[in-house]
């Protein structure tokens, strides 16, 4: 097998699955670039029985001919078989083929971008349902794996599929972005050298997309890489954007016209102040495209702590897109040194210590583990609340099973982190709005997440619990 970084527990499964006696319905799907196909095609070693590839914005015929094409290269003494004039005709053709081997080894057939073969009035699915339930459901040594970038198709018509494909697929598995452990062991593997708070930079603007980070020149620093892929004029991920939502929703314009709205408020928007922003209507449509971008990971919908389930918030969450709203969309192709020189300015630092607060949101995980509570039960929030003039904005909560609830302050620094008299006060004051506007009584514990960590001194010993810095996101 090629060397696969992290994936663990998707590659146990996929081992799992040869050695079954069963045969197995894979659905893969996952946000664009993150991976999907390289673990397939790495875990097989392109070993597949059969394996095809849905073309973007064509038509059924070209479709048909394109399966055609990819039975012909591994069977080619199909090839004088009349072209199928639908896909119920080309998945008995798939299964003439398949029946004509003598071995009983598992059959691995690969469908990528499964989505694109469900053109208008092709009747895919159905002929889908009829290849699997009728043929390879019935037989012991069939692995079907199919992969789709466009998330909410895949969990839609396939997943939670209510007709004959209903609980049909045996093994979901989404692909999530790399975590910035995974990242290290990449960057490990393909040229050691990277410190862990270049790593941190580099997630704070490309996240953990392996596509992304593929294009990183080691030779240079993370300042360096960012501007030269995102500012020069050729930069490869300066116009990633555009092609990024056109190639995933069929009519990107609402789906981009939310990202933008939710781009201007870091901390996110209810629906009515969102769907106003973006200038949108409230109805089925939107609640449809909202749940799109949510299954595809682009943002997310998270319940302000103590706040009822609809007043919740919708709040973007792909690294590259906030970005670029930030930054590339509105730099000039003549400015090409755009990160370089204005990497210190008050706009950048007010972006970073947001963007760093997504990082830390995406490793929840690991701030419990590192806290000691990996196996508390717990529920994590935001919180933003108070009257008048005392109000109060925490950045994570951790609420605990057992009596405890961490307020967390996530700070981004490239140095020791000082709490000065000011700020303390103003930590206090914010602990004591909590209390009073939640009514608690449970344990309030400051937490600080920090870059470099807390500079020890009487603030830091008297207010703050538990220390975290970024070496603890790597566990």
């Amino acid at each position: 097998m090629a060397k696969i970084i992290g994936r663990k527990e998707e590659i146990s499964l996929l081992q799992s699955l040869q050695l079954s006696d069963r045969s197995a319905f894979v659905a893969v799907y996952g946000r664009r670039r993150v991976g999907k196909t390289y673990l397939i095609r790495s875990f097989f070693e392109e070993k597949f029985t059969f394996q095809l590839t849905g073309i973007a914005n064509v038509e059924t015929e070209q479709q048909l001919t394109n399966f055609h094409s990819a039975l012909v290269r591994i069977f080619p003494e199909f090839e004088d078989n009349v072209l199928a004039k639908d896909w119920f005709q080309a998945f008995q053709q798939l299964i003439t083929a398949i029946e004509s081997l003598n071995h009983s080894e598992k059959k691995v057939l690969f469908i990528d971008e499964l989505p694109w073969l469900d053109t208008p009035n092709s009747m895919f699915i159905p002929a889908l349902e009829h290849f699997w339930n009728s043929w390879a459901s019935t037989r012991n040594d069939i692995i079907l794996v199919v992969c789709g970038s466009a998330a909410s198709w895949m969990i839609n018509q396939l997943i939670n599929n209510t007709g004959g494909l209903y609980n049909r697929v045996t093994h979901p598995i989404q692909i999530e972005p790399f975590t910035l452990a995974e990242c290290e062991a990449f960057f490990q593997a393909k040229s050691p050298g990277y410190d862990r708070y270049q790593l941190i930079q580099l997630y704070m603007v490309f996240g953990g997309i392996p596509f992304y980070l593929d294009f990183i020149d080691t030779r240079k620093s993370a300042i360096q890489n960012i501007n030269d892929l995102c500012f020069s004029p050729k930069g490869r991920l300066r116009n990633e954007f555009q092609k990024l939502y056109a190639s995933l929703f069929k009519k990107a314009d609402k789906h981009i016209a939310i990202i933008e709205a939710l781009a201007q408020k870091a901390k996110g928007l209810e629906r009515d102040e969102l769907l106003k922003t973006a200038k949108l209507s409230n109805g089925g449509n939107t609640t449809a495209i909202l749940r799109e971008l949510e299954e595809s990971s682009f943002i997310r919908k998270y319940n302000t702590f103590g706040k009822a389930k609809n007043n919740a918030i919708y709040q973007l969450t792909d690294f590259y897109s906030l970005f670029y709203l930030k930054f590339i969309k509105k730099t000039s192709l003549f400015d090409d040194n755009f990160w370089i020189n204005g990497i210190d300015t008050p706009e950048i630092r007010a972006w970073s210590g947001y963007a760093f607060e997504q990082v830390c949101l995406f490793h929840t995980s690991q701030i419990k583990r590192a806290l000691g509570i990996a196996h508390v039960q717990t529920q994590t929030s935001a919180w933003l609340g108070g009257d008048g003039s005392n109000k109060a904005q925490i950045d994570l909560i951790i609420d605990r099973r057992d009596q405890v609830i961490n307020l967390c302050e996530i700070k981004f620094s490239i140095n020791s982190f000082t709490i000065e008299k000011d700020y303390a006060e103003n930590l206090r004051k914010k602990i004591g709005v909590f209390k009073d506007a939640t009514k608690t009584t449970k344990a309030l514990w400051l937490t600080f997440i920090t870059t470099h960590g807390l500079t020890q001194n009487n603030y830091s010993q008297s207010l703050v619990h538990q220390s975290l810095t970024m070496d603890d996101l790597f566990g």
